[in-house]
C-alpha cells in the first residue's frame, strides 16, 4: 500500500498522471471518496496524461465516458447515481470487460456485484486543503503498478 498527501488539483491530476504512466493496457481502479474528494480530479490526470487532449468530466449524469485514447480505450464510469447495480448490463459492462480496456470507477460500491474485481484501489480522503490518498494493490497486475510507479519527480508540495 502506498499512502501519499496531495495539495491541490494540480498534484492530484499529477499523481493520476503517474499512475497511469506505469498502468498496464488492461486494469480495473476503483475510486473512493466522498463527493469533492477529487476522485475525478484524479481520474482527468490518468486519462490526459494517456493523450486525450479534450475535457474530462465527472460522467455523473451519463454514468460513462469513453476515451478511444492512441495505444487504448479508458472508459470512466460515475455509479454515483445508480440505482441497481442490474443497470450497468444496459451500459454494456461485460463487453466493455472482454476489451483491453483501463476502467475508472468511482462509487463501485453502488455497482457490487456486477463490476470486475479491483486491480488498485485509490481512496481519497479529505484534510483540509490536502487530500490523504492510499493505493491499495488487489492483484499481481497492482502489485506490478505500484513497483513500476515513479514518483521520483514528486515535489515536497505533493509529499
Amino acid at each position: 500500500m502506498l499512502k501519499l498527501t496531495v495539495s491541490g488539483e494540480q498534484a492530484q491530476e499529477a499523481l493520476g498522471a503517474a499512475v497511469a504512466a506505469a498502468s498496464p493496457p488492461k486494469l480495473v481502479i476503483y475510486l473512493v471518496g466522498d463527493l469533492g474528494a477529487g476522485k475525478t480530479t484524479f481520474a482527468r490526470g490518468f486519462i490526459r496524461s494517456l493523450g486525450h487532449k479534450g475535457a474530462v468530466k465527472s460522467p455523473t449524469y451519463a454514468l460513462l465516458e469513453l476515451y478511444e485514447l492512441p495505444d487504448r480505450a479508458c472508459y470512466h464510469f460515475d455509479l454515483y447515481r445508480l440505482a441497481d447495480p442490474g443497470e450497468l448490463e444496459y451500459l454494456g459492462i461485460r463487453d466493455l470487460l472482454q476489451s483491453e480496456a483501463i476502467l475508472l470507477v468511482e462509487w463501485p460500491e453502488k455497482g457490487e456485484g456486477e463490476l470486475p474485481p479491483p486491480d488498485l484501489v485509490v481512496a481519497i480522503d479529505h484534510d483540509g486543503e490536502c487530500r490523504q490518498l492510499q493505493i491499495k494493490s488487489h492483484s499481481e497486475q497492482g502489485n506490478s503498478l505500484l513497483q513500476k510507479l515513479d514518483l521520483s519527480n514528486w515535489s515536497d508540495n505533493y509529499s
